[in-house]
């Protein structure tokens, strides 16, 4: 094994299995760190109407996107396959949403299980295994047609991940595992209309898997993007903002042809909420590691406004270009890689 110098991040590293909570349900205190693997079991208790949980992917081609939620956030559950034609920008979308997350169960340990839901409007399967995981959706109506979708999206061996507990205090806080540059294969048919995801041609998973026990009120920012390197390399980026603001913790890393380099500063993001197709910047603050923009191509906005409950929006997709340096001291630059950035405002 290459020995690799340490990142350089205050941050420490959980080199073992711990359990989020404790027998209180309030935040465990060896579980304050992150890892290169999902070593932690959520066992969220307590926090009524508090918790979250949930599982989302984003498989990107040069044709498509494709994105899948299964979710319980304590008073209700749902599920949703949504695709964009990048040509037509034609968007079809189907889902469920179930009071009290009825029939809607998450395992305390990511990425170990099949999570999966069957409705006359969606089925949904998200079934991990230990080499890849393989998600099907179907739909019988949308915008567009009927939706069939078929992806298996690979593990390589050794493949590197960050996983994160954002404390905002011993009684809120949040476990994330955010995995990119997972090479993916499959089929998705919307109505007449079928496409075909190859990993040989730049096809890239994404996911974040979420578990905790948030406060009423949060913002975030989040951008990923999965691709080959103006070098040839395998390049991924992690960016996250806004909520993690003065936890000690971030969730901001790259993972350079599998190999994770943690950055434990805060990241200066820079765009505009009201016009978010106009460019959106990333970096570090006093450093050269980071220096990323996104050429949004396509906004997918949305909003739901209960009064009491509201969820908003701008998850833009297109293309990154710049230059990091991952923990080896060696600039990474890469043109055109696929990925998106998003900033979401919400009261739930």
């Amino acid at each position: 094994m290459v020995d690799r110098p340490v990142p350089v991040t205050h941050e420490p590293e959980l080199l073992g299995p711990v359990d989020l909570c404790d027998a209180r349900g309030r935040l465990h205190p060896a579980a304050r760190g992150w890892s290169r693997t999902p070593q932690l079991r959520a066992n969220l208790r307590g926090g009524p109407f508090r918790k979250k949980r949930w599982d989302y992917w984003c498989v990107q081609t040069d044709e498509i996107v494709v994105s899948f939620v299964y979710a319980d956030v304590d008073y209700a559950g749902l599920a949703n396959v949504w695709v964009l034609d990048r040509a037509t920008e034609q968007q079809a979308t189907a889902g469920i949403l179930r009071p009290l997350a009825r029939g809607i169960s998450l395992p305390d340990q990511v990425c170990t299980d099949a999570v999966s839901v069957v409705d006359r409007a969606l089925t949904l399967v998200i079934d991990e295994r230990d080499t890849y995981t393989r998600i099907t959706a179907s739909a019988p109506a949308s915008a567009h047609g009927p939706i069939e979708v078929d992806v298996r999206i690979d593990k390589p061996a050794g493949h590197e991940s960050l996983n994160v507990v954002i404390p905002w205090s011993d009684r809120r806080f949040q476990f994330t595992s955010k995995q990119n540059t997972r090479p993916a294969t499959g089929t998705v048919r919307v109505g007449d209309r079928a496409w075909t995801i190859d990993a040989d041609r730049d096809a890239w998973g994404v996911q974040d898997l979420g578990r905790g026990i948030w406060p009423y009120r949060n913002r975030w920012n989040w951008a990923a993007a999965s691709g080959r390197a103006v070098d040839g390399r395998v390049v991924g980026l992690q960016f996250g903002g806004k909520w993690t603001e003065g936890t000690g913790a971030t969730e901001n890393a790259l993972c350079i042809d599998g190999h994770l380099t943690k950055i434990g500063v805060e990241l200066e993001w820079t765009y505009d909420w009201e016009h978010p197709m106009r460019p959106w910047r990333v970096r570090t603050p006093d450093s050269e590691q980071v220096d990323a923009v996104l050429t949004p191509t396509f906004d997918r906005y949305d909003v739901t406004d209960l009064k009491v409950l509201k969820m908003e929006v701008h998850q833009c997709f297109g293309t990154w270009s710049g230059r990091v340096v991952g923990d080896d001291g060696v600039p990474v630059e890469f043109e055109g890689v696929r990925g998106f950035a998003e900033e979401a405002r919400n009261r739930w």
